[in-house]
């Protein structure tokens, strides 16, 4: 691996896996084994750094997503896919979302959209149309998206606070966070 993928690797797993949420150059460098004034080359700012990883993890997401959503399988297999795609890749990067709005509310970071998600809109189509059918109740389908991503993904960011306050071993926890795919289809479908 060439010293900026390492950098890259690493801040990563800063950022997004440990949720060192405002590690900085010098602590990457560090836990990169490289010196500081490479993750300026590379790079020129922290920010950048960020940037860099964050359009990475969530492209490779976007990507895992699409190929679901485009996929010719039944509505219920197809949730049931993007449930699992969702949930590795936030097993993978528990803090990414955390550390994005934090990013957003401390330095006023924008992401710069191309243009609205064609995966998105075809979702929200097939959405619909399960609803007209029945086997989902119907409502706003952005609503369902809301529902759909935070039954994902709350469980999985909250996991510190839930195994303090509810006292859960982390291998008792990993067990819940498996068992969510089946509790989810089971509250969305009619």
């Amino acid at each position: 691996m060439n010293k900026e993928e390492l950098i890259k690797q690493t801040a990563k797993e800063l950022f997004f896996s440990k949720g060192y949420l405002h590690a900085t150059t010098q602590e990457i460098a560090d836990a990169a084994g490289v010196n500081r004034s490479l993750i300026n080359y590379y790079f020129r700012s922290r920010d950048l750094l960020f940037q860099t990883v964050y359009h990475e993890a969530v492209d490779s997401l976007k990507s895992q997503l699409d190929d679901v959503i485009y996929g010719n399988t039944p509505f219920k297999e197809k949730l049931g896919l993007f449930i699992d795609v969702h949930m590795k890749e936030l097993q993978k990067y528990p803090y990414r979302e955390s550390f994005l709005i934090t990013e957003i509310c401390s330095k006023n970071f924008a992401l710069k959209e191309k243009k609205k998600s064609a995966a998105l809109h075809h979702f929200l189509k097939e959405i619909e149309v399960e609803m007209e059918k029945g086997t989902i109740k119907k409502y706003d389908p952005i609503q369902f998206v809301f529902n759909l991503t935070s039954l994902i993904s709350f469980p999985v960011i909250m996991m510190p606070l839930y195994q303090k306050l509810l006292d859960i071993p982390k291998e008792k926890y990993s067990e819940l966070i498996a068992q969510r795919k089946q509790i989810i289809l089971d509250n969305i479908f009619n």
